[in-house]
């Protein structure tokens, strides 16, 4: 993916402008609050409107086919944002091979398969039947990521993946997220500084419209305190905000 000059607006209010990066592998997305991150990722799947341009497979983004696009990257919200109360853990997972879908046909049993072996990989086929109300957050994320896998796009972005989920159900994402990295090229949306600092890829740091690419060596106290405007510390090799 190569990203030349984007800006992105919203209301005529002007979010991100002049932004130009190149994704080689996984990336980390940081920035306050507003600075423009879920827009970014967004604008990155196709989901909005952009100006500038955003190239796949040497493609512009805006000229591929939804269908063809979801094959090529994948979005994964924080939480679930609206659903069909009565609709199972199953059929939503099944949605994922839409882009794969003869029109006016059903989904196939290779579909079916490949859905009922990721259930099994992710350790939820117990909810396969389950409506998504009644499913934890922490579930519903899980659900969320087994639809992406369903729809097997090489790029995957989370985003705010554990802004939810208790400390249990972080360990369980990021123990899934590692094994994910293995095979897809994953783009980390988070505030969370502890769990991007542990997978220590290239930051992309956004404040004030603008965007910097940190390929290497963000995660130090002094790139830290810059960037937020705040002082961090590091103890024992464990960084995090000096309250003092």
């Amino acid at each position: 993916m190569i990203v030349s000059q984007l800006s992105l607006s919203y209301h005529d209010n002007k979010i991100l402008e002049n932004v130009n990066f190149e994704l080689k592998s996984h990336l980390s997305i940081l920035g306050s609050n507003g600075s423009g991150k879920s827009t970014l990722a967004k604008a990155l799947c196709g989901l909005i409107e952009y100006k500038g341009s955003i190239k796949l497979q040497g493609e512009e983004l805006s000229k591929i086919s939804s269908k063809q696009r979801a094959k090529l990257i994948s979005y994964i919200p924080s939480k679930m944002q609206s659903f069909e109360q009565f609709t199972t853990v199953q059929d939503f997972v099944l949605l994922g091979r839409y882009p794969y879908k003869p029109s006016f046909k059903d989904y196939g049993i290779e579909d079916k398969n490949l859905v009922s072996q990721i259930l099994h990989e992710l350790n939820i086929t117990h909810l396969a039947r389950h409506t998504l109300h009644e499913l934890s957050s922490g579930q519903q994320q899980l659900t969320l990521i087994a639809q992406a896998l369903a729809q097997q796009s090489k790029i995957l972005i989370f985003d705010e993946p554990t802004a939810n989920l208790d400390p249990k159900n972080t360990s369980l994402f990021v123990k899934e997220l590692q094994k994910l990295r293995q095979k897809y090229t994953t783009i980390l949306i988070t505030h969370d500084i502890q769990l991007a600092s542990f997978f220590n890829d290239p930051v992309l740091f956004i404040q004030d419209k603008k965007v910097r690419l940190f390929e290497e060596d963000f995660f130090n106290t002094q790139n830290l305190s810059q960037a937020y405007g705040i002082n961090f510390k590091n103890e024992n090799g464990m960084i995090g905000i000096s309250y003092a």
